[in-house]
This record gives structure tokens, sequence and C-alpha cells, in this order.
């Protein structure tokens, strides 16, 4: 199993997170970025860096994506394609993307991306706050115990 990261938005408190865990737990984890981030230095913890253009960290996420991956990113149809090929996706909030639920949660994507381009401010998320950030590092720690007992 390894973790990869959508890490252009990927908040640095998260990646912190992650940088602990990878460390912790001795899985390799994968930065994929268009741009250089920092990073320390771990035999855990690579970086891969992209093209700039729309969609291509993405589509090299799944491309190198195995079942069982987990997958850290906010990126809706992303998850979609994360969970079509059997891997795991963790937004930023610590909310798991499922079967069960990213249907629903395309559709209101697109839904307001409907009303964006009708010209009507629909706000953006709430501000990462330390509930988000602890719901997301316990979502995780559970996450990454249960498969390293596999």
């Amino acid at each position: 199993m390894k973790i990869w990261v959508d890490a252009d938005a990927c908040p640095a408190v998260i990646k912190d997170i992650l940088f602990r865990a990878a460390e912790r737990t001795r899985i390799q984890m994968t930065l994929v970025a268009n741009r250089p981030l920092r990073f320390p230095p771990s035999p855990y913890i690579s970086f891969l860096r992209v093209a700039a253009g729309l969609d291509v960290a993405d589509n090299e996420i799944v491309k190198k994506l195995s079942a069982d991956d987990l997958v850290i990113t906010a990126d809706i149809p992303l998850a979609a394609k994360v969970i079509e090929k059997g891997g795991y996706a963790l937004n930023p909030r610590g909310e798991f993307y499922s079967a069960e639920n990213i249907r629903a949660r395309l559709s209101m994507r697109d839904f307001l991306d409907s009303l964006r381009a009708d010209g009507i401010d629909t706000g953006g998320p709430p501000t990462l706050n330390q509930s988000d950030r602890q719901q997301f590092a316990n979502r995780l720690d559970t996450f990454l115990t249960r498969a390293r007992s596999r």
C-alpha cells in the first residue's frame, strides 16, 4: 500500500500530518504536484513533479495507483476515479469518499459549477479548522492501522 497526495491544493498542515504518519508507519508516500514542494528528507516520502495543466497531477496519480492505495485529495472527480480503480480517497477534512457517497458528491459539485457559470456566488468551503485537522489525523491513523494489520 502507498499513499498518494494531490499536493498542489493540499493544505500545509495536512501535509505535516502526512509526513509524520509516513515516518511513523514506514509507508511510502508520494506527493504529486506541478510545482516544487518542500518536504522533509525521508526514505518514505518522495515527490513526483508533473507538467502544469488541468488534471495532469490527477491523471498521473490514477495511472500509478494500485488497488488498496490511499489518495489524499479534495478533488471529487479524482476521488471517483480512485474508487473505480479500487483505491481509497480521503479529503483534508477527514471524510472518506466511497462508492456509496461519490455520486451524490459529484452531482453537488456539478450543480455548484453550473451555478457559478451562471454568475451566482456559491462561496467556498469553510476554512480548515482544528477540528477538521483532528478528524483528518484520526481517520488517517485508523485507516493506516487497519491497512498494516491486513
